[in-house]
């Protein structure tokens, strides 16, 4: 058993004893921890929080354990059940809510669940906001309402819809061209939430075709739910069928986008937000931002329209408050995450799917032929596996120094930027590990720089 105690949010596997796993005594006193700090920060005082969940086995459990904490805190609860993250995000500000609770694990395999937790603005917690959570929950102090001022329950569906309208109504996605084009779309919703509410937007948008592949919100994945190309083999083999010009591919709770070409190759999760960037700055130009993990090739499409890219520490709070403070137009991960300010500051898969049809539509290519103009890089993915006793900041502080030469990024971790290549080193915070990222032209450049800089780790290690 599993449970994981962040400033993102509290993650675990489901069952074990308390404090092994996410299990309700668990539940009830982060939620409660959350209620107390929301009711110390707010500056909206609504009274609502708004609760919503992705299909996960567990969420009718987990979600019938938070409504009645919150209420037993006093606080009026909306709940919008089955939803996406960024669809709880968007309802918190057009509820006019104080905060809100997404139910998920993300892309965290079907035995695991999380409480993921939003502010006024229906943006995650800060690290500060987070870490008091976290104290508050440890020294259990919260005080629940009496009789006469228990919160209040309301059911409301309409979310879902609302979304799809508010990414109708964005400036730069174009129903007419989409319509026109005629595309035939396949999604693979991996048994979530996906599978309810991307069906009804590619509709709205006037795809002709969709082609749907695990759509039963069921919760019960029928693949690993990370939408990598070592998952995804059941839709690149439909598409491999020339049934769809494009297949989209969503997490559990729809953050992250993942595409598919026409003839069935990977589109790459790195180049969603570059296509959509591309087709942002055509028509609005301004910054970007993306996490220091992300492909190169985000800052070279940026410079391509004369404006400036910054790289923010890894974790969405991070990149948002990094886009807020360089004004950028357009932002994310490279993991899929799309975060476009003229929507909300959260990673969206259906603003991503909206804004890469409309792009799609008006260039009038093939999706690999739309691929093959960006540039080419390639990534590896390495880790270096050290002992308990590791003093890992100094290695990486040592690590600094050896490529002193270079340029350097330490906002997280240690990244080493050479002209034509790059590594990034992360310590993790939960086991004595160092994550190494490295990209580059091709993949054997970009594994060969990820070992030669995990040979002088492993040396310093000795």
């Amino acid at each position: 058993m599993a449970l994981i105690k962040s400033i993102s949010g509290i993650r675990g596997t489901i069952g074990g004893q308390v404090g092994e796993g996410l299990n309700p005594l668990d539940i009830v006193k982060f939620t409660s921890a959350y209620a107390t700090l929301i009711r110390q920060t707010s500056t909206v005082k609504s009274n609502k929080i708004v609760v919503g969940r992705d299909a996960r086995l567990s969420g009718e459990m987990v979600k019938n354990i938070v409504v009645g904490t919150l209420m037993g805190m006093g606080w009026d609860v909306v709940d919008i059940d089955l939803a996406s993250t960024p669809t709880t995000e968007l309802a918190v500000t057009m509820e006019g809510a104080d905060g809100g609770i997404i139910l998920t694990a993300s892309h965290n395999p079907r035995q695991w669940n999380a409480l993921k937790l939003l502010n006024e603005k229906g943006e995650f917690l800060n690290a500060a906001e987070g870490q008091e959570v976290l104290r508050i929950a440890e020294a259990e102090a919260f005080e629940y309402a009496e009789v006469d001022k228990l919160g209040s329950y309301r059911k409301d569906l309409s979310y879902n819809q609302k979304h799809i309208d508010s990414v109708l109504a964005l400036d730069l996605v174009d129903v007419e061209a989409i319509k026109k084009a005629n595309f035939r779309v396949a999604i693979d919703c991996v048994n979530s939430v996906g599978g309810v509410i991307l069906p009804q937007l590619l509709e709205a948008l006037g795809v002709q075709s969709i082609e749907k592949l695990y759509c039963e919100p069921t919760g019960d994945f029928q693949h690993n739910p990370e939408p990598l190309e070592k998952n995804l083999g059941d839709i690149m083999e439909l598409m491999k069928g020339g049934k769809a010009d494009v297949a989209f591919v969503v997490d559990p709770d729809v953050d992250r986008l993942a595409m598919i070409c026409e003839d069935g190759k990977m589109y790459g999760e790195e180049y969603t937000l570059v296509t959509v960037a591309d087709y942002v700055l055509k028509h609005t130009p301004g910054n970007t931002v993306s996490n220091l993990s992300s492909t190169r090739a985000l800052r070279d499409v940026t410079a391509k329209y004369g404006q400036t890219y910054s790289a923010a520490a890894v974790g969405e709070v991070n990149v948002t408050t990094k886009m807020k403070e360089v004004g950028a137009v357009i932002g994310g991960e490279g993991n899929g995450g799309v975060i476009y300010p003229a929507s909300h500051y959260g990673r969206d898969a259906l603003v991503g799917i909206a804004l890469f049809l409309s792009h799609l539509a008006h260039e009038g290519k093939k999706v690999s032929e739309l691929r093959a103009t960006y540039p080419a890089y390639y990534m590896a993915k390495n880790r270096v596996d050290l002992t308990p006793e590791t003093d890992v900041d100094a290695i990486l502080a040592k690590v600094k120094e050896i490529y002193k030469n270079e340029e350097i990024n330490d906002i997280d971790g240690v990244k080493i930027d050479f002209p034509d290549k790059w590594v990034h080193l992360r310590k993790s915070n939960t086991e004595p590990i160092i994550r190494v990222y490295s990209e580059a032209f091709s993949p054997a450049e970009a594994e060969e720089i990820g070992q030669q800089v995990m040979k002088v780790i492993e040396e310093l290690a000795k």
